[in-house]
């Protein structure tokens, strides 16, 4: 079509073809491929301003007693690299550094290759060959699977320190948040699967599936009332709010709380992040349960930025006894039982045994002087001395 034709076509047809070829290349697969990626991409640089943000910094200054933990020596003269694959949050903030750094003052020969870039590489990259040592969050059902379809058995796993108190990112505690005037002061992890659970014929225990851990609905609580709460609250349902069912956090508050069966109440309401108008990491969760008197919610970092119209609740084991507060010391003692960990993984020969340069350093980790490190760090928190010689007994 010559210019001079398309001059002569009216403004408004001209717009309007416009507009529909404008929507054609939008929907058709390509551009919308293009689309969910750019989407995606935005996210993820999002999430990478927020993680520089708190990255080097200590978000506590309290200093426990670790003169208990074992103190590290070397049982043998190592050298090499260390290959670590896995969670970012080890090397965007200081952890990482302070480890080898500190590793190397007993073993000058080694180093370690930082590959850290997402948790969920932990696990695969030693499949595969590629990793010496996986740092992530509690292994998944996929994960497991994948480990023990490829090698036949189980990775060593070590708890290298417990989650964060208040630090979101850093593998922090889950609490349990509702309106500062509901009646209730604690809820037992019975009547939280209750709240938050379905029936259901079974659980998973890693890819272990167990019958046993049935229940039927009469469990379920969907009432204020089946709390004891009274008055107006008696008859009010209960809106129960979580993250979305794709993130690890649902998968590791379902072990928790509803033995690993994935049934969640039919009535919750789920949350993701996004990339709000500012381009910063957005989530509405605790904006919406603000403005619902009869909401409850599970929130990973509950006392992070929490608005002064709610609280969060203590929280009792599954027998209903002794209310633990979440704070800072019951996270660290982990008498709270919402509490979360950061492993690392590493691959077993035969006997059990793990490549000396593997163990030497996982020696360290769990010690005195690699716990004094992720105090350093201050964000993920120390072993207690008894979980630290826990974990120093599972290597060898």
């Amino acid at each position: 079509m010559r210019l001079s034709s398309i001059a002569a076509i009216p403004s408004t047809a001209l717009a309007g073809a416009l507009l529909s070829l404008s929507l054609l290349l939008s929907t058709c697969p390509a551009a919308a491929q293009a689309n969910k990626v750019a989407q995606g991409l935005a996210l993820q640089a999002a999430r990478a301003k927020f993680v520089v943000v708190k990255a080097k910094k200590a978000f506590y200054t309290k200093r426990w007693d670790m003169s208990g933990l074992p103190s590290y020596h070397p049982a043998q003269q190592v050298s090499g690299t260390i290959r670590m694959w896995g969670s970012n949050y080890i090397q965007d903030s200081n952890l990482g550094k302070y480890w080898e750094e500190g590793f190397r003052k007993y073993q000058p020969g080694a180093h370690i290759a930082f590959h850290m870039k997402t948790t969920v590489a932990a696990v695969p990259a030693l499949v595969f060959g590629v990793a010496d040592i996986g740092v992530g969050r509690k292994i998944t059902f996929a994960e497991q699977l994948l480990y023990e379809r490829y090698t036949g058995g189980d990775p060593l796993t070590i708890t290298a320190a417990t989650g964060s108190y208040n630090v979101s990112g850093w593998q922090p505690g889950y609490g349990i948040v509702v309106s500062k005037d509901n009646p209730l002061t604690c809820l037992s992890m019975q009547q939280l699967d209750g709240i938050f659970g379905a029936e259901r014929s079974g659980g998973w225990d890693g890819t272990s599936w167990h019958p046993e851990w049935a229940r039927g609905p009469q469990a379920n609580i969907r009432t204020w009332g089946q709390l004891g709460l009274t008055g107006d609250w008696a008859k009010q349902p209960i809106n129960p709010y979580g993250l979305n069912l794709r993130y690890h956090q649902a998968a590791e508050m379902s072990d928790l709380i509803l033995q690993g069966s994935d049934k969640w109440n039919e009535r919750l309401r789920i949350y993701a992040n996004y990339v709000a108008k500012n381009g910063a990491l957005g989530r509405d969760l605790k904006a919406d349960l603000v403005k619902d008197r009869f909401g409850l919610a599970w929130i990973a970092a509950p006392t992070e930025k929490l608005p002064p119209q709610l609280k969060v609740l203590a929280v009792s084991d599954r027998t209903g006894g002794r209310c633990i507060s979440y704070t800072l010391e019951t996270i660290h003692e982990r008498t709270y039982p919402l509490f979360s960990q950061i492993y690392m993984f590493a691959n077993r020969g035969q006997d059990g045994s793990v490549k000396p340069l593997v163990r030497e350093f996982l020696r360290y980790v769990v010690s005195r002087q690699g716990q004094e490190a992720v105090e350093r760090d201050g964000k993920y928190l120390p072993l207690t001395v008894e979980v630290a010689q826990q974990q120093g007994r599972k290597i060898h």
